[in-house]
């Protein structure tokens, strides 16, 4: 039996100057999943969003990147759970985790915000802390002085194949979620390892 998703969220910040940077690792995940199945997403002044739909069976799935930089992030989420009456726990938001190394991800349920803006925004904007989340590892640059200018980095081409790779077998552990469950779709990403290429 799948987890009913009904809204999924990659976060990230808007602009060509940021497009590879590592904060935007939940952009890219949400664009990896909608390359897969064909969706195609279009902005939204009212939600200050680019948004899109995948319908597929018993699936009824909006998408959402927010257009307005991350610690904003909320505003979209909020606007567009509120339309379509999404209750926080049909909610998966991907995002960038620097707890994690490149090539890991991980899903979670509910929790703090673990000093990322977007997710505080979030909580603060949809009132509650109950949404899935899927954790997309960029590593730490190993002081937190260096956080801000690190997130917004690009990372080296070694580090970012082994992201893009995970953001591949994360994007299809959401397509598992939806088909077979939390359990599985745990089981799935969190067996993941990343392949070293020379």
């Amino acid at each position: 039996m799948g987890t009913s998703i009904k809204l999924l969220v990659g976060l990230g910040n808007p602009g060509p100057e940021y497009e590879k940077t590592r904060h935007n690792a939940g952009f890219w995940l949400v664009e990896a999943f909608c390359r897969r199945h064909g969706i195609s997403l279009s902005p939204d002044n009212k939600s200050k969003a680019w948004v899109g739909r995948y319908q597929q069976g018993a699936h009824d799935l909006r998408i959402v990147l927010p257009q307005t930089f991350m610690n904003r992030s909320g505003f979209s989420v909020a606007h567009i759970a509120n339309f379509y009456k999404i209750p926080a726990d049909a909610i998966l938001v991907a995002y960038d985790e620097l707890d994690l190394p490149p090539g890991v991800a991980k899903f979670k349920k509910g929790g703090g915000a673990g000093g990322h803006n977007g997710i505080k925004d979030i909580i603060a904007q949809i009132g509650s802390a109950d949404f899935m989340r899927l954790r997309i590892g960029i590593g730490h640059p190993g002081h937190k002085s260096q956080v801000t200018g690190f997130v917004l980095g690009k990372a080296p081409a070694t580090e970012q194949r082994l992201i893009d790779d995970c953001i591949d077998e994360a994007s299809r552990s959401i397509d598992t979620l939806m088909e077979q469950g939390w359990t599985e779709a745990l089981q799935r990403l969190h067996s993941y390892r990343p392949q070293q290429k020379g």
